[in-house]
C-alpha cells in the first residue's frame, strides 16, 4: 500500500508572500485539479486566502495548466469567481455533468457565462439554461429623467389599488461588475450627439429633433476627406534571411516576416505553410554551404510559391563559434520559367515520338524470342533476345528523358504514400542480379525496415537508377554496401562509392560520361543519371548528397498519424 503525502508536503512549505505563496498555489491547484487530493472546504479556504497574494498572471497560468485535466466542479466554480483572464481558460475546457453546470450557472457573471456560450459541446440542458439568462445578460441600461421618475412614483399608489401586484422575478445571477457598456452611453459620447444635447439644454433654444441629428451626421460625413484605397502588398522576388545556430529563421529583410520567422530550416517536415528541401537540412547538418536549396511556401500570401536559398555558414570572429546561416532567397523570373516550360514541352513531344517505335521493336523481338509466331532457329532467338534487351535499355533512357522534361516543366504527378525502402531495395537488387554477376560485384543491403513518405513510382526510379549506376561502375570483386536508416524526419539510403568514382568531386561525377564504357553503363551517361536522381529527389522533398566515401539519398520519412513522428515500423 502506498501513502500519498503530497498535500502534507505542500502545506508544510512556506506559503508566505512572494514565491512561496505562488508555489503553494500552483501545487494545490494541480493536486486538486487532477484528483490527487480531496477538494474540501479547507483546501478552498486555503486557495481563497492565497488568491490575494498571487499575481493574476500566475493564477491565469495555473488555470491554463488545468486544460483537459477534468477539474472537479468545486474548483471550476472557484476559478469562475476570479477575474475573466483566470476564469476563461477553465470554463473553455472543463468537463462537468449537466447538473453540475446548471448548479454553477447562477454563480457566474454575464462575462463568464458568455465564455460558455461559445462552447459547442455543452449538453442541451445547459444551453437552455444559458438562454434563460438572456434577459439578464443582454439588458441595455436606461437612465430615466427625474420628471418621469416623479410621475411614476405619483402613479404607483393608484396602480397598486387598481390591480394586484405581479410576481417579482429576481434574477438568479449576482450583481457582479461587467464589462458591458450601455448603448446610450456610447451614443451620448459621440461628438455630434453631444453637441445636439448641449444646444437642446441651452436656455432660449427649441428642443432638437431626430432630423437635426441626421442632418448633422450627414454634414459631418461630407466634411471628412475621402479614404485612401488600401495598399496591396507587392510580391517580392528576392529577400535576405539569417538563422540561429539551430537553423531557425530569426531575421528577414525585404519581405514579410510572419511566414518564415520561427521556421527551422534544419528539418524537412512540413511546418505550417513551409516545406524545406532535404538538401538544405543536409547542408546544415554538415555546416556546409547551401546552393540553390528549395523552399516551398503554400497559401495565397506574398511569399507563396517556389524559392531557392543560397546561404553560407557564419562564425563568430572572436571565438570562432558557429552562429548560424546568412543568405539570399530568390525565385526565378516568370519569363524564364515560361521559356523552360516551352523547351520541356518540346522534349516531351520528342520523347513520345521515340517511345512508340521502341516499344514496337521490343514487342516484336519478344514475339520472336518466345516463338509466339512459330518455330525459330536458336541463332535468331539469341539475336531477338539481344534486340529486346537493347530496346528495353532505350525505353529506360526515353523514360529518363521524359522524367527530366517533366521536372523542368513542373509537370510531375506526385502522389505521396508510405513506401517501404527496404522492400524496394531488395526488389531492385534481385532485378540487378544479372548485372552484378556480369560485373563480378555484389550488393550488400543492411538495415531494418525503413518507410518513406513519397510517390511510389518516383521512389522506385530513384533507387533503381542510383543502384544501377553505382553497380555499373563497380569492378570485379567489389562489394557495394547499401545501408537503410531513418531518423530526424528522413529516410536515407547510403551507398558505397565504387573505385571508379574515387578521387572525383560531386561536380565531376555530375559531369561524368561513362566511367569505363562497360556493359550495363547508363545509356545517357553516368552524369546524366546522377543529375536526374538529384533533381527528382528534390521534387519529392529529398536530396542526393555525394560525400568522399558514400552517396546518400535522403527522402522524407513516413509520418505516423497517431504519434506525429517519423515511422520506422
Amino acid at each position: 500500500m502506498r501513502f500519498d503525502d503530497s498535500l502534507k508536503t505542500v502545506l508544510a512549505a512556506d506559503a508566505g508572500a512572494g514565491f512561496g505563496a505562488q508555489a503553494t498555489w500552483r501545487q494545490l491547484v494541480d493536486l486538486a485539479g487532477r484528483g490527487r487530493i480531496a477538494l474540501d472546504d479547507g483546501t478552498l479556504d486555503r486557495l481563497a486566502a492565497l488568491r490575494g497574494t498571487v499575481p493574476v498572471a500566475v493564477r491565469a497560468a495555473s488555470a491554463r495548466a488545468l486544460a483537459f485535466a477534468q477539474p472537479p466542479a468545486g474548483l471550476v466554480g472557484f476559478f469562475a469567481e476570479d477575474e475573466l483572464a483566470v476564469a476563461a481558460p477553465v470554463l473553455r475546457t472543463a468537463t462537468l455533468t449537466a447538473d453540475e453546470w446548471l448548479a454553477l450557472l447562477p454563480q457566474l457573471s454575464p462575462a463568464t457565462r458568455s465564455v460558455l456560450r461559445g462552447r459547442p459541446d455543452l449538453p442541451s440542458e445547459v444551453v437552455r439554461g444559458l438562454e434563460s439568462f438572456g434577459s439578464t445578460d443582454f439588458t441595455l441600461g436606461y437612465d430615466a429623467p427625474v420628471e418621469e421618475l416623479q410621475e411614476q412614483e405619483a402613479e404607483e399608489p393608484a396602480a397598486v389599488a387598481a390591480a394586484p401586484s405581479p410576481a417579482v422575478v429576481v434574477p438568479l445571477a449576482p450583481l457582479t461588475p461587467s464589462p458591458f457598456v450601455p448603448l446610450g452611453e456610447i451614443t451620448r459620447s459621440l461628438p455630434v450627439v453631444a453637441e445636439a444635447l448641449r444646444r437642446a439644454e441651452a436656455p432660449g433654444l427649441d428642443r432638437f429633433e431626430i432630423a437635426d441629428i441626421v442632418a448633422r451626421i450627414d454634414a459631418f460625413k461630407r466634411d471628412q476627406p475621402p479614404l485612401a484605397p488600401p495598399t496591396l502588398p507587392v510580391a517580392a522576388d528576392r529577400f535576405r534571411l539569417m538563422t540561429d545556430a539551430g537553423g531557425t529563421v530569426r531575421w528577414i529583410e525585404g519581405a514579410g516576416r510572419a511566414t518564415l520567422v520561427g521556421v527551422s530550416l534544419a528539418h524537412t517536415a512540413v511546418q505550417g505553410l513551409v516545406r524545406v528541401d532535404a538538401a538544405i537540412a543536409g547542408a546544415m547538418a554538415q555546416r556546409g554551404r547551401i546552393e540553390e536549396g528549395r523552399l516551398e511556401i503554400g497559401g495565397d500570401g506574398e511569399l507563396a510559391g517556389s524559392w531557392r536559398l543560397t546561404a553560407a555558414p557564419e562564425f563568430d570572429r572572436a571565438s570562432g563559434r558557429f552562429v548560424g546561416y546568412a543568405g539570399t532567397v530568390s525565385r526565378a523570373a516568370r519569363h524564364q520559367r515560361a521559356e523552360r516550360s516551352e523547351a520541356a514541352d518540346g522534349l516531351r513531344q520528342l520523347v513520345h515520338e521515340l517511345r512508340t517505335p521502341a516499344n514496337a521493336v521490343a514487342g516484336f523481338a519478344e514475339f520472336i524470342e518466345t516463338e509466339l509466331l512459330g518455330p525459330v532457329s536458336p541463332i535468331y532467338r539469341e539475336r531477338a533476345a539481344a534486340i529486346r534487351a537493347h530496346a528495353n535499355d532505350l525505353i529506360a533512357a526515353i523514360d529518363d528523358l521524359d522524367t527530366a522534361a517533366r521536372i523542368e516543366a513542373d509537370a510531375l504527378d506526385l502522389r505521396p504514400r508510405d513506401v517501404s525502402l527496404t522492400a524496394l531495395a531488395q526488389y531492385v537488387a534481385r532485378t540487378l542480379a544479372p548485372l552484378a554477376a556480369e560485373r563480378g560485384a555484389t550488393l550488400a543491403i543492411e538495415g531494418g525496415e525503413v518507410v518513406a513518405g513519397v510517390d511510389e513510382r518516383s521512389a522506385e526510379r530513384l533507387v533503381a537508377r542510383l543502384l544501377a549506376t553505382v553497380l555499373a561502375a563497380a569492378g570485379a570483386g567489389e562489394r557495394i554496401g547499401v545501408v537503410l536508416a531513418a531518423g530526424g524526419g528522413e529516410a536515407t539510403v547510403t551507398i558505397d562509392r565504387p573505385a571508379a568514382f574515387a578521387g572525383r568531386s560531386a561536380d565531376a561525377l555530375f559531369a561524368l560520361g561513362d566511367p569505363d564504357g562497360g556493359d550495363g553503363t547508363p545509356l545517357l551517361g553516368t552524369g546524366f543519371t546522377l543529375r536526374l536522381v538529384r533533381n527528382l529527389a528534390r521534387e519529392v522533398g529529398g536530396a542526393l548528397t555525394i560525400e568522399r566515401d558514400v552517396l546518400t539519398l535522403r527522402l522524407p520519412a513516413a509520418v505516423s498519424p497517431e504519434m506525429e513522428c517519423a515511422s520506422t515500423r
